[in-house]
């Protein structure tokens, strides 16, 4: 069965800051790269929606309804409703996301 993969808008924005960035800051064959890696990575989902691990940083506080997949140093967080795989963030995993997926996914 196939689950249907939907960016959040913030997981939307997320990608185009990543993008923008690498831009910015690098070449636009290397931007496109990444974004293209991102998607791969996100529309894997549909088949295996359960493979990702759960983010420590939230199962620090018991909350496991989350799940994340990796194209390093990226973090996809995303949990799974139904039929359905919603992607919440996309952030560099270098970065300190505890305070972000505090925010972000809990509000």
């Amino acid at each position: 069965m196939l689950h249907q993969v939907l960016l959040t808008e913030g997981a939307e924005r997320d990608l185009e800051a990543i993008h923008d960035y690498i831009l910015a800051n690098g070449s636009k064959g290397e931007a496109d790269h990444v974004l293209d890696r991102l998607m791969v990575v996100a529309a894997s989902l549909a088949r295996f929606p359960t493979r990702g691990s759960h983010p420590k940083e939230l199962s620090a506080l018991g909350i496991l309804e989350y799940r994340q997949v990796f194209f390093k140093p990226y973090r996809v967080i995303y949990r799974v409703l139904e039929e359905k795989v919603f992607i919440s963030l996309i952030a560099d995993g270098r970065r300190e996301l505890q305070t972000l997926l505090e925010h972000r996914l809990l509000g």
